[in-house]
């Protein structure tokens, strides 16, 4: 099983987080009094002002604010891809602040899912390898990784479309196949920057609904968006403001997206 050998090769690192019983218990993601500042031209700009901030195992949750919120550093601390200056970040119950860069880049490897709105994928390579690539760094086997990403494609989806390039495409299919390379890890957390941004209206509500069918199957999901509505069909909205959380919104009725179906089972 992919999962078994990528959760071997973090275990030392998630210590905090074995045991069933336990492990289910342990928040995905949970900051506390997290701050990040650059510095700019001889000045320090504190992008991020003491932000706390808890999800849950199986939660959908938005982050909104305009530009200048915090927002953009925010996804790339809990991307694992800018380290915090201070405060506590724990990742699936790993303390993120004390890692070395390759265990860093091993935990983001195996705990995130990344989706960018301008989907990032490779031209030149058909959509099994695009989907397969995360597994290339995480040095599992070519049967098993191309199989997973196949099998992956199948729960988007894109079964019938294994040996088109994303040129062939189109925006709605082309996300789908962005979502496919983040789950094909079994991550803990599916990380979302702005996954409509690209697309029309209507195929935006498709894709919506997807990330509503994975939250339907446990998943964890953190979108970032400026888009109110889409914002609307996730279960709490952290809204930021100048560094800050300004406040935290439960979505009592979440918008309805059309109904997907996902496979797992295939």
């Amino acid at each position: 099983m992919i999962a078994d050998t990528m959760n071997s090769a973090v275990s030392s690192l998630n210590s905090d987080a074995t045991g069933s019983s336990i492990y289910d218990e342990v928040p995905v993601l949970k900051i506390e009094n997290l701050i990040k500042t650059y510095g700019m031209d001889g000045h320090a700009v504190t992008a991020l002002k003491g932000i706390t901030l808890t999800v849950k195992r199986g939660e959908f949750v938005s982050i909104m604010g305009q530009s200048g919120s915090g927002k953009s550093t925010l996804l790339h601390v809990l991307g694992c891809l800018h380290r915090a200056s201070t405060g506590s970040y724990k990742l699936d119950g790993v303390e993120v602040s004390g890692l070395n860069d390759d265990q860093l880049s091993m935990l983001r490897n195996r705990k995130i899912g990344f989706v960018f709105q301008k989907f990032n994928l490779l031209s030149q390579s058909n959509i099994v390898e695009n989907v397969a690539l995360p597994l290339v760094y995480a040095r599992i086997p070519r049967a098993e990784r191309l199989e997973s990403a196949r099998s992956m494609l199948r729960v988007v989806g894109l079964g019938d479309r294994l040996r088109h390039r994303p040129a062939e495409l189109s925006g709605g299919q082309s996300q789908r196949v962005a979502i496919a390379r983040a789950l094909v890890t079994e991550p803990a957390l599916i990380l979302a920057d702005e996954p409509t941004g690209n697309l029309d209206s209507r195929t935006g509500e498709e894709i919506m609904g997807v990330f509503q069918a994975l939250h339907a199957a446990g998943k964890t999901i953190v979108q970032v968006t400026h888009d109110r509505e889409k914002a609307e069909y996730s279960q709490r909205i952290i809204h930021l403001k100048d560094g800050m959380i300004a406040q935290e919104e439960i979505v009592s009725r979440p918008r309805r997206a059309p109904t997907v179906s996902l496979s797992f089972d295939e």
